[in-house]
């Protein structure tokens, strides 16, 4: 299998099947195509016929949007139990996973992904509802749960709102509690920790993300 993603910088949606299949140890090659150059596009649809990343090739078979290929490796691995086993509980971490994959749309515009952003000063309240709206999911989750994922063990509700973790470490959105550990934890993650650090050593120049 080879899982076509974006610039670890700035990507979030190439972040969460790749955070997903490192995690439950799920081999894979990684194709990083480089993100706003002239030959973006024309590199991505070699293997997406979106036109995005990330996009999953398993032989014949292509799979493109995150929560897609996480549904495919979920079923392909059935082993890895990827969603809690609980009923209950796996309709509830779809439906959160659905909801960060539809919805948020502040955050996402003011807040973009960018781990070599570290800011302190940031007005964070421009996307204040979304942001509250993910401290009572989390919180509600690690209550029920325990911790230290939002369902105990990791699971694809996790590698679903990863990026909103490196979000609210770049732009000093407040945590507290529950919210905090999770954050730290997941940050602790090892193969999060891989991504971050890759990201992080990045020095391609894209103005279009750089603002």
């Amino acid at each position: 299998m080879t899982l076509i993603v974006g610039n670890k910088r700035f990507s979030s949606w190439s972040l969460r099947p790749w955070l997903l299949m490192k995690q439950y140890g799920i081999p894979f090659e990684e194709k990083l195509i480089p993100l706003d150059q002239p030959q973006t596009n024309r590199e991505i649809l070699q293997y997406s016929p979106s036109g995005r990343v990330p996009c999953l090739v398993d032989g014949k078979l292509t799979v493109w949007d995150s929560l897609a290929i996480a549904e495919y490796l979920n079923e392909k691995f059935p082993d890895k139990q990827m969603w809690p086993r609980d009923t209950a509980w796996r309709a509830w971490a779809r439906s959160m996973s659905c909801e960060m994959h539809s919805g948020f749309q502040r955050l996402r515009e003011n807040l973009p992904h960018d781990l070599q952003k570290e800011l302190k000063d940031f007005d964070w309240t421009v996307a204040r509802q979304d942001i509250e709206r993910i401290w009572q999911i989390w919180t509600e989750c690690l209550t029920a749960s325990g911790g230290p994922f939002l369902f105990k063990e990791f699971s694809i509700a996790d590698a679903m709102f990863a990026p909103v973790v490196n979000r609210f470490v770049s732009y000093g959105v407040p945590t507290e509690g529950l919210v905090r550990k999770y954050v730290e934890w997941m940050r602790e993650v090892p193969a999060h920790r891989e991504w971050i650090r890759a990201g992080l050593s990045e020095d391609l120049k894209m103005p279009r993300y750089e603002v």
